[in-house]
């Protein structure tokens, strides 16, 4: 033991600029042998799922939060024993009891909060202790010099009025700080808005913090005899929804609801659309295209060698279409700065591609996808919808992307008004191919035909120009062979 040390590994920031993460699955457990590079779990942040590989060597001693706990970035969660060097300074203190170190801890806060984390909840040790702050006090020791002389005499009946001068005495001030429950900021600011007092609250966090959850648990405990006895809680509207958080809507019949925590990926989703719709004036233009030619040229690419192993569907000519129309209208792949009142166009264009996933709507992009060929934008696609499915999709696939494309045709949806990702100035929508009766050569005929939707920030993009990139992807799905030559 004396060549091993304990190492804490923390939460990283596996994105830009998250706060949280939640822990979705352990993959080892205390005792188990790690090594440098082991995937030790799977978190999901706001943006998607990531495995945590541990940095070192050794073996597993404790994990700090169970599967399905939300933890703030840079909190520890696994502790390794790793062989060779000191025991950190943590463990050195309780293992080394030393009886003349502890009149100094009064003297120096950080060292009296120490036996609070030991033995934290014990609420009646706390108030014993008392008498040892007011020494420091030379009135509250004369008080407590006189209140002894007088139970000595056995005095008991004169006694007793001489208590209230230690009652003075108790407000002191220097027990308080070591008797304060242990919590982090947000904790404390959400017991604050709920109207908790933290220090009627029973931890379930490591070394007795009070966690998210211990609050919820409070103001649940709160609420059930309020419901119970009505009357003897006047003091119920204190446990009341903050002021920033609406309140839950009613329910009918609670028995045959369900409620979903709204967190993740679908958390960030939601703010995401709902800044997005509030902030860009959306304008959505449709256009109905005969893609007859263009079915049949997914056909005879199947049949390609070039193409052998590809996944090669009407989304992969219909992204090629987008591209090309960009090319010819390159002011549409651009994005607003406010902060600097500026339009900034893209000379790249990095395609992200809507993928509904369990976990909630995603839209990881190809980076650079202007700059493929063909059997590229296939393999591409093919690797972003399998990774995207398998839930393992990375937080910097998700970022920089500058136009979308979002296919409801899977659903059997004919169209529908697509919501700009943020930072993004268009998105197209895809709707179902159907056979429908359409004029060809003068005559009505069974073809091949589909619905676009293209929304885009008015902002920045006018209507003409709008117009013009929807009518080249329709131009392009009608006669396929313009691929080449607009190219």
């Amino acid at each position: 033991m004396t060549n091993a040390s304990v190492r804490e590994f923390k939460m990283p920031d596996v994105g830009e600029g998250l706060t949280e993460a939640e822990i979705l699955k352990w993959y080892v457990q205390p005792g188990d042998t790690v090594t440098d590079g082991q995937v030790v779990c799977e978190v999901e942040t706001a943006k998607a799922a990531v495995e945590l590989p541990i940095p070192y060597d050794g073996v597993v001693r404790s994990l700090h939060f169970p599967e399905g706990t939300t933890v703030d970035v840079g909190t520890s969660i696994i502790a390794v024993e790793v062989a060779g060097g000191a025991a950190p300074a943590q463990e050195a203190a309780p293992a080394a009891p030393a009886p003349a170190a502890e009149p100094e801890q009064p003297a120096e806060q950080p060292a009296a909060r120490q036996p609070v984390l030991v033995g934290y909840g014990v609420a009646t040790s706390s108030t014993r202790r008392r008498p040892r702050k007011q020494a420091q006090d030379p009135a509250a020791r004369q008080a407590a010099s006189a209140v002894q002389s007088e139970l000595n005499g056995h005095g008991a009946a004169p006694a007793a009025p001489a208590a209230p001068p230690a009652a003075p005495a108790v407000p002191v001030a220097p027990a308080a700080p070591a008797q304060r429950p242990l919590a982090k900021p947000p904790v404390r600011k959400l017991a604050k808005d709920l109207g908790v007092d933290l220090a009627t609250v029973t931890p379930t966090g490591p070394d007795g913090v009070v966690t998210r959850e211990d609050v919820h648990a409070a103001v649940a405990a709160a609420q059930t005899p309020q419901q119970t006895a009505p009357a003897a809680q006047p003091a119920a509207p204190a446990v009341s929804a903050p002021a920033d958080r609406p309140a839950a809507p009613a329910s009918y019949d609670s028995g045959r609801e369900t409620r979903i925590p709204v967190k993740g990926v679908r958390k960030a989703t939601a703010a995401a659309m709902v800044g997005s719709a509030f902030t860009a004036p959306h304008v959505t233009e449709f256009v109905t295209v005969d893609v007859t030619r263009t079915m049949k040229l997914v056909e005879e690419l199947k049949q390609d060698k070039e193409f052998a192993g590809l996944r090669v569907n009407p989304l992969l000519l219909i992204a090629k279409a987008l591209l090309v129309a960009i090319r010819r209208n390159p002011d549409i792949n651009a994005s607003w700065d406010e902060a600097a009142q500026e339009i900034v166009v893209k000379h790249y264009v990095n395609l992200g591609i809507a993928a509904a996933t369990p976990r909630g709507l995603i839209v990881p992009n190809i980076k650079d996808a202007h700059a493929k060929a063909l059997p590229e934008l296939a393999a591409s696609l093919g690797e972003l919808v399998s990774t995207a499915r398998e839930g393992k999709t990375s937080p910097s696939a998700m970022q920089g992307g500058t136009v979308t494309i979002t296919n409801v045709g899977v659903f059997g949806v004919d169209t529908g008004t697509p919501i700009l990702n943020p930072g993004e100035s268009a998105i197209l929508a895809v709707g179902a191919i159907k056979p429908q009766p359409w004029v060809h050569k003068g005559k009505v005929k069974p073809r091949q035909v589909t619905t676009l939707a293209l929304s885009f920030d008015h902002r920045l993009v006018d209507g003409e120009l709008g117009s013009k990139v929807l009518a080249d992807v329709a131009a392009i799905l009608e006669q396929p062979k313009r691929l080449i030559t607009w190219a």
